[in-house]
């Protein structure tokens, strides 16, 4: 189990960045041959992702958020849709077998994503009585201070 961190810490990272959810939902369980295809394959996804070097991939991490929903950080659009369209990954292939497997049947399993990009700055972290989590499991960690004790002081914007 991951180590809680016992005092308010706040993500720090340079530069721009995207935040990627995807998902899926199960509709039709009596028809596991069209979902789980895509339940194991997300896993196999994040291996491969965690296993090449990030300057390469841009990848910077992930957290399961719950069954079948998985937030990850990515540097740049750029890297991201590089490794969706790298026919030499694990994602191509997969996505390929998924549509070939639900063309007469869209219904049967669900599948989302939400691609937000990130500006240097427009952001902000508080994260107390938590092991590392969501950016600052991406990113680097570090104690907030009375400079960044509120909301609006960690989005650079003064007040109280």
């Amino acid at each position: 189990m991951t180590k809680v961190i016992p005092k308010r810490m706040i993500a720090q990272i340079e530069g721009d960045f995207v935040v990627f959810i995807i998902g899926m939902r199960i509709n039709r369980p009596w028809l596991p041959h069209k979902w789980l295809p895509a339940v194991l394959s997300m896993p196999r996804m994040l291996k491969e992702l965690s296993k090449l070097p990030s300057e390469d991939t841009g990848f910077l991490g992930y957290n399961n958020v719950g069954f079948g929903i998985v937030l990850q950080y990515w540097r740049s659009f750029e890297h991201l849709e590089a490794y969706a369209q790298a026919k030499d990954r694990t994602h191509f292939p997969a996505w390929k077998a998924f549509n070939k497997s639900v063309r007469d049947d869209r219904g049967a399993v669900g599948i989302f994503h939400e691609t937000f990009l990130v500006k240097d700055g427009q952001y902000e972290t508080l994260y107390s009585g938590m092991p590392p989590f969501g950016l600052g499991k991406a990113s680097t960690l570090v104690p907030a201070t009375a400079a960044t004790a509120s909301a609006r002081k960690r989005l650079g914007q003064g007040g109280d």
